[in-house]
């Protein structure tokens, strides 16, 4: 098992970034955004100095926080978007020797009952074709997209596309509607929609969060103090043997999809360190009681 995360909470550049993960003691970047701009869409002069820059840093990048086929493209939207996407990606990786790259399945319809599943299938197949025939392997997120909409989605997806290995995000579900339910105040359960999934979980990102009593409001925590059920998350892959990554997203200086939440610098960096360390002091916990 290794420790990454999305750096780019821990700083806008990527020096700030691998500053932050060097002070942890870790050795990988989950790459999502670099200067404000995701790293399959740097020009390529900026991301030649990306490399650079990582060369003798003792720093490298485990996966690529894409936006292949996130919240913010729809079904509706030509499928050229995703292909250019997949093309720019799939190089980039090549070069830095990143063999995971996330990617999502397109944002809800919500003012329509038709999902277009196939249409969803079908795109996400030859995604996952594209990646697989150069020896890339994407992980589906449960976000704010169609396979996150419940855990049965999720399974849908593995079902029709062939290959598809899944990133479980714990605190995701708590924000979320569950559309398998009729009643539309329904909400998802972290550990119910893991222990559905597991079996096809290869990477996992920890969020937190917990409802506010007084405004209703979710609020995004350390790990383990909400209610996305991370410790017991833990131990369950850590009983099944899990050697994969555990990818910090903390939310809680910066929030990637609201840029009305922002911080210092100073306390963007050090939020992201002190949720590595609290992490790491998680896991460690873990180990020592299962022996």
């Amino acid at each position: 098992m290794y420790l990454t995360g999305f750096a780019d909470e821990a700083a806008s550049d990527l020096s700030g970034q691998i500053r932050a993960t060097r002070a942890l003691g870790w050795k990988f970047i989950e790459a999502r955004n670099i200067d404000g701009v995701n790293i399959h869409d740097l020009e390529p002069a900026a991301f030649d100095r990306v490399c650079e820059q990582l060369e003798g840093s003792g720093v490298s990048i485990n996966c690529f926080g894409s936006a292949i086929a996130n919240w913010g493209k729809t079904i509706d939207d030509p499928f050229d978007i995703t292909v250019a996407e997949v093309k720019r990606a799939i190089p980039r990786m090549q070069r830095l020797g990143v063999k995971l790259v996330r990617i999502m399945s397109y944002a809800v319809r919500k003012d329509s009952d038709d999902q277009m599943d196939e249409e969803r299938f079908r795109r996400l197949r030859e995604v996952q074709r594209m990646f697989t025939d150069a020896g890339l392997q994407p992980v589906h997120e449960n976000c704010m997209n169609y396979g996150g909409m419940s855990w049965q989605h999720t399974l849908r997806l593995v079902e029709n596309v062939p290959g598809l290995k899944l990133v479980f995000d714990t605190g995701n579900p708590l924000a979320s509607r569950d559309w398998s339910a009729a009643d539309p105040d329904a909400r998802q359960d972290s550990w119910s929609f893991y222990e559905h999934v597991r079996d096809h979980v290869i990477y996992i990102h920890i969020k937190d969060s917990a409802a506010n009593p007084a405004t209703g409001k979710r609020e995004y925590t350390y790990p383990n103090e909400g209610e996305g059920e991370v410790r017991r998350i833990i131990k369950d892959l850590l009983q099944r043997g899990y050697d994969g990554g555990i990818s910090i997203e903390p939310h809680l200086a910066v929030v990637y999809h609201d840029t009305s939440i922002t911080a210092p610098d100073d306390i963007r960096f050090a939020n992201y360190v002190e949720y590595g360390r609290r992490m790491a002091a998680l896991i460690e916990g873990v180990r020592v009681e299962l022996g």
